[in-house]
């Protein structure tokens, strides 16, 4: 009784791959490629939601955030594009005493390329930067400066930049801030849309 079960079997294999292979599906030739093939990839898409505010007031403050957040953001990835950079090189020289100069060489060149640019922005803008900082690096612009530089100068540049309200400790924490969430989603958007400078 089993071998004629097993034989069944094996025709309605043989039977279905038969089928399959001399199906009516319409086949497609894709360019660049000899071989007709019965789907077609596609690039993958990323579909948002609805941007929904509760208020006018908070569909306000989003759009000027995104306004902001496509000026600063450049930075902040160049920032961290640098600082791999930097720490890949300081990887290779032995002394400290080397590796304290070439950062403070390192220093006097983007203070002189981009001192300028970065005087023209916003407190708020700002603000944001060192958020952003955070959030591209993983380390807070205090940090940084502290461990490429020194203390001392960490200490110089946070009290001067709190004259400005602007703290060089700020972390970016999406998980408990609306504000620093609505950035992510910005930034994510904008990706997407291919919508982010690049600074060189």
């Amino acid at each position: 009784m089993k071998p004629i079960y097993l034989c069944l079997f094996v025709l309605l294999v043989i039977n279905t791959t038969w089928s399959q292979q001399n199906s009516n599906e319409p086949l497609f030739i894709v360019e660049g490629d000899s071989i007709p093939k019965s789907k077609i990839n596609l690039d993958e898409i990323i579909l948002y939601r609805p941007l929904t505010f509760n208020s006018n007031k908070d569909s306000k403050a989003y759009y000027l955030l995104r306004y902001r957040i496509l000026k600063v953001y450049p930075y902040a990835k160049l920032a961290a594009e640098r600082l791999h950079k930097l720490n890949s090189r300081l990887d290779s020289i032995q002394s400290k005493r080397q590796k304290k100069k070439y950062a403070k060489r390192i220093e006097k060149y983007i203070e002189g390329e981009f001192a300028e640019e970065l005087k023209k922005l916003t407190r708020k803008e700002g603000q944001l930067l060192v958020k952003l900082i955070h959030r591209e690096t993983g380390f807070t612009p205090h940090y940084l400066v502290k461990k490429l530089r020194n203390g001392w100068r960490a200490f110089i540049y946070q009290t001067t930049a709190r004259m400005f309200d602007i703290n060089l400790k700020t972390t970016f924490d999406p998980q408990n801030n609306k504000e620093d969430r609505w950035i992510n989603e910005i930034i994510e958007r904008a990706k997407a849309r291919g919508r982010l400078k690049k600074i060189s």
